[in-house]
């Protein structure tokens, strides 16, 4: 379980995140959804140590992310962020590779090899493997990098708007990956979304954020509601069934 117990970052007086209290259970993909400026990109970075709070306490499978070693921490949790630079003569095995640090300290073992080369499987991606990063389109790089965070092997997973840049048919090839992660891997997967619908179709809790604190927390089910969502994004929302269940247009 993730646990956040009055967590606060202050930026001014006028703009904050917190205080919140929130436990995201273990397993499956938990969605953080919201409208822009809500805190949900901040939020995860505190939740991964990428950023540090000014009150409250996180804690991932019962360890206090401010105080637990970072070798040990990079074990349990790994985390990626939204802007990824990359090295354009760097090969996708090279990228997944890193995902292996923790352990390898840089020097690869079989059994490191095996990890890297079954993340690559997972995504697909065994006919790119050699392949440079710059010669991959937008999607495959996404898969590359999330490749390289299946490959640390951490049982908490956290994703900063994967999806973003990507097409609708990327996007839902991406949540296809992460779905089958969550339940073959059994990793714990907390995803910053843009799209409600993606959220909706693909996990099994949703945050929704506003202002910087979580005024919603429940299934799908519970989220999907026309008076929810309007609240949440300040505009007026309509559900409608869709194939994976209700869907939300905004007008």
């Amino acid at each position: 379980m993730i646990s956040l117990s009055t967590v606060t970052r202050n930026y001014s007086d006028e703009v904050s995140i917190g205080p919140v209290d929130l436990a995201i259970p273990k397993g499956g993909i938990t969605a953080l959804v919201g409208p822009n400026g809500a805190g949900k990109s901040t939020m995860l970075t505190m939740i991964g140590r990428l950023m540090g709070m000014d009150d409250g306490a996180i804690e991932i499978a019962g360890r206090d992310v401010a105080t637990t070693k970072s070798k040990e921490l990079a074990r349990i949790v790994s985390i990626l962020r939204q802007e990824n630079s990359y090295v354009t003569r760097l090969t996708v095995r090279q990228l997944v590779g890193f995902g292996r640090f923790p352990y390898s300290q840089g020097r690869l073992t079989r059994e490191d090899e095996r990890i890297i080369s079954q993340a690559i499987d997972f995504l697909e991606l065994g006919a790119l493997e050699n392949r440079f990063l710059d010669e991959l389109s937008g999607g495959q790089r996404q898969r590359a990098y999330v490749a390289m965070i299946l490959a640390q092997d951490t049982d908490y997973v956290l994703l900063d708007e994967p999806l973003n840049n990507l097409d609708m048919q990327h996007s839902v090839l991406m949540m296809q990956h992460l779905k089958r992660a969550a339940v073959e891997l059994d990793r714990t997967i907390l995803i910053v979304l843009h799209d409600i619908n993606f959220a909706a179709a693909y996990s099994e809790w949703i945050v929704a954020m506003k202002d910087g604190k979580v005024v919603e927390f429940g299934t799908p089910e519970d989220i999907m509601r026309e008076e929810t969502l309007s609240r949440v994004f300040n505009t007026p929302v309509e559900i409608l069934p869709g194939p994976k269940g209700p869907m939300a247009y905004y007008f």
